[in-house]
């Protein structure tokens, strides 16, 4: 049974482009079926999430940090009586307008947009990607995905100012997005920050005596799990403690939005819209603890020297490509040349370099710009 506030399906706003009812699945089902059959989607697979496979075949890419997500947004929409169809497919999406390499690669991205008087978001981007990229149904372009999803796209984790992106004037943005897409920013930060610590851990940039000594939390957990199995080996012992952060941060995500929920008074999606802030929180304690591991993850691991390389190297291929592509417009393949002819050459040379895969980049770097 789903909440009043829920997004149930036969009240979307449906489809740019009609479409027949399928048999057997809703709209949000066929949605989430349409990304995950999406080639931007199978492209996740071979983008950095923080670790390249340089370190491990173990650690996350983009796609199986989105699966991560889509499981934990499915239980915590669950438990508060969302609609799980549309969450999953909210959760689903979320990255995939992620360039290769990364943040690295997405600072470089924007910065060299910039001086081109113009920018790179990546919720933008998978909009793009979803409404015109993807070419897979002879009837439209794009996905023809329904406008919650659309929406959640651009809206799961910033709101943007109507007078400064009036091409998205039809996505309410003096509105709140539904609480199946406020969800996104929490479940997709409960992912990597747990996530994250385990892959640190694992590469050895992250010792566990440091993770226990500057975060209390998960010593907290560590300890508990010292008593609780004194004899089997620390990376086991390091796993239970992870758990216990897991299941602190998803638990209370889903206690204290509900308890938001019933103090906010919202019955409907209409009064979630309506209401002045987003109503998806974690406690103040526990944000205080999120944003601990935030900042040590920071410090620790995301500006780690070891990883500093690799960033370099990202920010100079994505720099020295768009610049050959700049100069030597003919060089793209054709389509990109088409797609100049209507829009600006920086932003399709951005379009084509936002899509590539980490191996795909560097292939094209070494025909282009020499090994």
């Amino acid at each position: 049974m789903l909440a009043g506030y829920a997004v149930h399906v036969e009240q979307s706003r449906g489809r740019r482009f009609s479409e027949p009812p399928h048999p057997y699945r809703n709209n949000f089902q066929r949605d989430r079926d349409r990304i995950i059959h999406a080639r931007a989607f199978r492209r996740l697979e071979d983008k950095t999430q923080v670790f390249t496979r340089r370190y491990s075949d173990h650690f996350r890419n983009r796609l199986t940090h989105t699966i991560e997500v889509a499981q934990i947004t499915r239980t915590v929409a669950g438990a508060l009586k969302l609609n799980v169809d549309l969450a999953e497919a909210l959760a689903l999406v979320h990255d995939l307008g992620h360039p290769p390499f990364g943040h690295a690669g997405e600072k470089a991205l924007d910065a060299v947009m910039r001086s081109h008087g113009s920018f790179f978001d990546h919720n933008l981007h998978a909009l793009r990607i979803v409404e015109d990229f993807e070419q897979r149904y002879a009837a439209f372009p794009g996905l023809n995905l329904t406008f919650e999803v659309r929406e959640g796209i651009i809206k799961h984790s910033r709101d943007y100012c109507a007078a400064e992106h009036p091409a998205l004037s039809e996505y309410l943005l003096d509105q709140r997005p539904p609480l199946e897409a406020q969800l996104i920013d929490l479940t997709d930060e409960i992912g990597y920050n747990t996530a994250d610590l385990d892959d640190g851990h694992e590469a050895n940039l992250l010792p566990l005596e440091q993770i226990a000594g500057s975060l209390p939390v998960f010593e907290r957990f560590f300890r508990e799990a010292q008593q609780s199995y004194p004899h089997v080996a620390d990376k086991l012992k390091f796993n239970e403690a992870l758990k216990g952060l897991f299941n602190r941060l998803t638990s209370d995500l889903i206690a204290n939005t509900q308890s938001r929920i019933e103090k906010a008074g919202v019955k409907t999606v209409a009064d979630v819209r309506r209401h002045p802030e987003r109503i998806v929180a974690l406690s103040s304690e526990v944000e205080g603890e999120r944003e601990e591991i935030k900042n040590f993850l920071y410090q620790n691991l995301y500006y780690s020297p070891s990883l500093t390389g690799e960033k370099d190297d990202a920010e100079h291929i994505v720099n020295a490509l768009f610049a050959f592509w700049m100069e030597n417009p003919s060089a793209l393949p054709h389509h990109y040349q088409e797609k100049a002819d209507q829009e600006s050459l920086p932003r399709v040379i951005c379009d084509y370099i936002a899509g590539m895969t980490d191996h795909f980049i560097v292939e094209q770097y070494e025909k282009h710009c020499g090994a």
